[in-house]
């Protein structure tokens, strides 16, 4: 399953909205995801993956569901060595 998959799934889940629905470019507020569950969101990601995300890319009004997958896949890189 990729990254985004699994995102999609926990904001899907933790918003309780339809999967398809979230498309990359949506933002959480976009969705109807209030301010309060954002942050559940952003904590169940956090969680899922064994991460933590800077502030930066946990930007609830612009930032978008595409950027959030990004901000995930690089500090997987960073945490994980390179073979």
């Amino acid at each position: 399953m990729s990254t985004q998959q699994e995102i999609f799934e926990i904001i899907s889940k933790q918003a309780k909205i339809d999967i398809t629905t979230i498309k990359p470019e949506s933002t959480l507020k976009d969705l109807g995801v209030a301010s309060l569950d954002a942050i559940e969101v952003i904590f169940d990601i956090e969680e899922h993956f064994n991460i933590n995300l800077p502030n930066e890319d946990t930007d609830f009004e612009s930032g978008t569901v595409g950027h959030l997958v990004e901000a995930v896949d690089r500090q997987l890189a960073q945490k994980s060595p390179h073979s």
